[in-house]
């Protein structure tokens, strides 16, 4: 009798050490999901304001400047609900003013245009690689939390079910090529 009492509270406490170890691997999951959202949104951030002061600078023409303009601005103010599309959107003027490479060596020919070009390139490229992060994490904590063990036992807590920020965010080909950075 004492034997089986030794196996079951043995066992009760692998079981409660495999609960233990799961909780804090989705806890540590989601905290890696807000530093990624949060350098994800960095990266946004950054690729907007400098859009926004290319667009400012008087170094592209009115058409141009106007478009990246607006399209940064929108990114820039869009509420959480509006704003993958909001950065869809950049990333697609970014692609209409900047698809040829005309258009960024005539850039480049501005007192600062190469550097101005180079960090707009950078921060062009930084984007995907941000997103991808974010949602490579959000990824690996979906696939614990389908877990039958983190449902049953509630695992997850209250935490939120996270979700992946889906945009469109090719660069554009003259951006995407240029070294720097």
């Amino acid at each position: 009798m004492i034997e089986i009492l030794i196996w079951t509270v043995v066992a009760l406490c692998a079981i409660g050490l495999y609960l233990s170890w799961t909780a804090g691997r989705l806890d540590r999951l989601h905290a890696r999901i807000d530093a990624a959202r949060a350098a994800l949104d960095a990266q946004l951030l950054r690729r907007a304001s400098v859009t926004q002061e290319l667009a400012t600078s008087g170094v592209l023409d009115p058409a141009a400047s106007i478009v990246l303009y607006e399209a940064a601005h929108a990114a820039r103010q869009a509420e959480e609900e509006q704003r993958e599309v909001a950065e869809s959107e950049l990333s697609t003027a970014l692609r209409a003013v900047f698809g040829e490479g005309a258009q960024v060596e005539a850039v480049k020919e501005f007192p600062g245009g190469e550097d101005a070009a180079s960090e707009l390139a950078a921060a062009v490229r930084r984007v995907p690689m941000a997103r991808r992060f974010h949602n490579d994490s959000v990824r690996a904590a979906r696939a614990l939390r389908r877990h039958r063990t983190v449902r049953l036992f509630r695992l997850a807590g209250h935490a939120p079910f996270p979700l992946a920020f889906e945009m469109d965010d090719a660069p554009p080909v003259a951006l995407a090529d240029r070294p720097g950075s």
